[in-house]
């Protein structure tokens, strides 16, 4: 058997010595590296202030920064979606399925949000259930909806709908004023929940159910032409004004106004009471969480 020499251009192996950062104390290593975990046992490093503290807190005692805040900020900006992906780069199915995927998306609670935002929120879902309630119980010949603050606010884009659907032709514009009050409220509750603020999403909830609500007395008085409209016209002093009388006459559909106006009453009843459901779960579980 021959035997080896060592390679000339590599340093002997009795030459190599231990450098003092190899010797360095896993404590310090770890204190001198992620300052927002924890350090040495039992403390944490704030990463604004470099203040030794107890580990466990949610915030720097000095200078009162949140740690998750700044590892949120610190972090790669992810798709919010996005399903988690194993080391090969396969997604990893949860178990469960869609259904356990979809029950994660609506009920998730950050555990990094301040208690604040749950006192918020819980003052906002108040107002919304006196207001939702006050809606669902008034009749639909009262417009009780209409004659409300909210309607000023659904108002703006009704008319837009007018404007951007006058484009597909006669019908589908006029058409599209209820369309509208209808789709902004359904894209901003999509909004919130692909952005993870599920209570959010529940108020967008609330205001589609609202915008139901909203439209029943317009649709019941589609015959009748007696709702006072912008303007300070009602439906039976000009001709095709109403838009329900429009819709439902082309449609041939004019005699069941009132039997759709009831329909569209119940349907924004259910979406209300499921977003009362779904906000006071959600802020359930975040008090219960802050305990």
């Amino acid at each position: 058997m021959s035997r080896q020499f060592p390679d000339p251009g590599l340093p002997h192996p009795d030459s190599i010595r231990p450098t003092s950062h190899s010797l360095q104390s896993p404590d310090l290593v770890a204190a001198s590296g992620d300052k927002t975990g924890a350090g040495e046992a039992g403390v944490q490093v704030c990463p604004k202030c470099d203040h030794r503290q107890r580990a466990g807190r949610i915030e720097c005692e000095r200078c009162g920064v949140i740690f998750a805040k700044v590892r949120e900020r610190d972090a790669p900006e992810a798709d919010p979606l996005r399903k988690p992906e194993s080391a090969a780069g396969e997604e990893i199915t949860p178990e469960g399925g869609w259904a356990a995927q979809l029950a994660g998306l609506l009920f998730e609670v950050p555990a990094e949000e301040m208690p604040l935002l749950a006192v918020g929120r819980a003052i906002v879902y108040v107002g919304l259930l006196v207001w939702g309630w006050r809606f669902i119980l008034a009749s639909i010949e009262s417009n009780t909806v209409g004659e409300s603050f909210i309607h000023l606010v659904n108002l703006p884009f009704h008319e837009a709908g007018h404007i951007l659907f006058g484009f597909f032709g006669r019908f589908i514009g006029v058409l599209g004023g209820s369309l509208m009050q209808l789709l902004v409220p359904a894209v901003v509750l999509c909004a919130f929940v692909y952005r993870r603020n599920v209570f959010g999403g529940a108020v967008g909830l609330w205001w589609l159910g609202e915008n139901c609500l909203d439209l029943a007395p317009y649709i019941d008085d589609a015959r009748a032409g007696q709702l006072m409209l912008l303007g300070g016209v009602t439906g039976s002093e000009v001709e095709d004004y109403h838009d329900w009388e429009v819709i439902l006459r082309d449609l041939g559909w004019l005699r069941f106004d009132h039997a759709i106006a009831r329909l569209a009453h119940g349907v924004g009843a259910v979406l209300i009471l499921l977003a009362f459901a779904w906000g006071g779960y959600i802020l359930y579980r975040q008090f219960r969480r802050a305990e």
